[in-house]
């Protein structure tokens, strides 16, 4: 896996000196799911346990691959990997770590209740203990960047899961609650002391954690705060240490305050524009018969009458990376001479694509947008809304709390919609062009919500799966994003800005995956 580029590595904060053990507070904008490693597959929920629990292998700030409770590892076969694994290492109850623990976590994965099988539960054909301390992965076909997949295999003592009755995932959807959600048992570098829904979640270090700990914190408390203002309000009163989503509108605020810091860079996560490309009648629109989304012209239209410069610097307030491809080039695979706008702002050439369509007074199409999910997501589709009435389009505004926004998109109900992806948990390429891309499937391409499908682009997509050679599957990934590019599937937006704030005192290791890693903070 590729270094983060210099302009994603530099907004990282230094290495800190020794300092005094302090204890931590941190917020962000919502509760954890669940303390079951294996129970959600939400990307906060994920990134919170990696705290808890660990995996083979890991990431770290830089989003390089290394080491964690596999300490070395071989590929036997294009489908076979060895994996040694760590001596001497220690659960928080005490268990000793071994090969039938990744056995069983790999089993509990696949369970009912078990979301996090998402990433792994089609590459994966079996995990076997060769002795105690070496498993081998068999996967059902070459897969190059299993390493990246594995980072999100919590492992989970088999001993006392069996003990505690926890030997299935806890099903998130029904409200199950186990001994897994309430007591949870991993190897990493903090253990759970209490949670309470909606309040504080305390952790404190784990003394036996077999690696060396580049934190000093003696506790660390969670504290989730929906309302943004109140969360800033918490910071700059002092209440809380740190946060995680910092709105941009603030950031004057917390620089104008000499105790605190503000910590910015570009986020992996690509903001676009998606279309139904599935029905032959819009669910929300005032053409009847027909799908005016079908037709490239109109798709093209859409994308020519947004400009993204204005976006950026009227809405963004200059703080994102205007978008090229669905790819954002800080994802492993990424490739950076295609990521530049496929057609100018134009939207004079919008009325005329619209009026050869067959659309020459334009037409009513709603737009799914969320208003408290990604950084000034509302204003964006407002902004949007006006740009798109201009040539003629005109929107029935769907600008919904996470929550509806949410259960829209997952049923399909959607004409035009705004969504966001990070490629995560793999943080490369393919997860954006298999996950979002792809024709949608029972089994793939769950984030695919307009169902675009193209069987040039998903034979390219095969193709990148199985690539062990890196120079030919970056080129394979290229000449799949130009296939989604040429169709104008999607309009990409930006990248946008993860922001954290913090007291000056403290040391974080800001990612572009917006993932606090607290084995890296430090209060001084």
């Amino acid at each position: 896996m590729r270094l983060i580029p210099a302009a994603a590595a530099a907004f990282m904060l230094a290495a800190a000196t020794p300092a005094v053990a302090r204890s931590f507070t941190w917020s962000f904008a919502a509760d954890i799911l669940t303390l079951d490693p294996h129970s959600s597959n939400n990307t906060f929920t994920n990134a919170f346990l990696d705290n808890v629990f660990e995996s083979l292998v890991r990431h770290n700030p830089r989003l390089e691959l290394e080491p964690s409770l596999a300490m070395r590892w071989e590929v036997v076969s294009p489908t076979v990997w060895r994996f040694h694994l760590r001596e001497g290492v220690r659960f928080h109850g005490g268990e000793t770590f071994g090969a039938e623990d990744v056995v069983f976590s790999w089993q509990r994965l696949n369970t009912p209740g078990a979301l996090a099988r998402g990433v792994l539960g089609g590459v994966i054909k079996e995990v076997r203990q060769t002795g105690p301390l070496t498993v081998e992965i068999e996967t059902q076909r070459p897969f190059p960047i299993l390493l990246n997949a594995l980072t999100q295999m919590h492992i989970l003592d088999s001993g006392w899961a069996a003990a505690n009755n926890a030997t299935a995932a806890t099903n998130l959807s029904q409200r199950e609650e186990g001994a897994a959600t309430r007591t949870p048992n991993g190897t990493g570098p903090f253990r759970i002391r209490s949670r309470e829904v909606e309040g504080p979640t305390v952790l404190v270090p784990f003394e036996a954690w077999w690696d060396r700990p580049q934190h000093n914190l003696t506790q660390v408390t969670f504290q989730p705060i929906r309302n943004a203002a109140t969360r800033t309000a918490a910071l700059l009163g002092g209440q809380i240490d740190a946060l995680v989503e910092l709105p941009i509108q603030d950031i004057p605020r917390v620089e104008a305050n000499a105790g605190l810091q503000v910590v910015q860079g570009p986020e992996l996560r690509t903001i676009y524009l998606g279309f139904d490309h599935h029905r032959d009648e819009l669910a929300y629109s005032d053409v009847r018969g027909r799908n005016p989304l079908k037709d490239i012209r109109v798709r093209r239209a859409i994308y020519q009458a947004i400009d993204v410069e204005a976006l950026r610097r009227s809405v963004m307030r200059n703080n994102s990376w205007i978008a090229g491809t669905m790819a954002s080039p800080f994802l492993s695979g990424a490739p950076d001479d295609i990521n530049t706008r496929t057609f100018p702002f134009d939207p004079e050439a919008s009325r005329r694509l619209l009026a050869e369509a067959g659309y020459p007074d334009g037409f009513s199409i709603g737009l799914a947008c969320p208003n408290d999910r990604y950084v000034y997501d509302e204003r964006l589709c407002i902004a949007i809304s006006g740009m798109l009435q201009r040539v003629g389009i005109r929107i029935i505004p769907q600008f919904e709390t996470l929550n509806v926004w949410s259960r829209r998109i997952n049923a399909l109900d959607v004409s035009m919609f705004m969504l966001g992806h990070a490629g995560l948990p793999l943080a490369d390429s393919y997860s954006t062009l298999s996950e979002v891309l792809r024709t949608r499937t029972d089994r793939t391409a769950g984030l695919n919500v307009g169902r675009w499908s193209n069987a040039e682009f998903d034979a390219l997509v095969d193709r990148v799966a199985e690539e062990g050679d890196e120079t030919r599957r970056r080129a394979l990934i290229r000449e799949a994003l130009l296939v989604e590019k040429r169709e104008v599937a999607h309009v990409p937006l930006h990248q946008q800005p993860v922001v954290w704030a913090a007291r000056r005192n403290i040391e974080l290791a800001q990612s572009p995956d917006n993932r606090l890693r607290l084995r890296h903070v430090r209060v001084n």
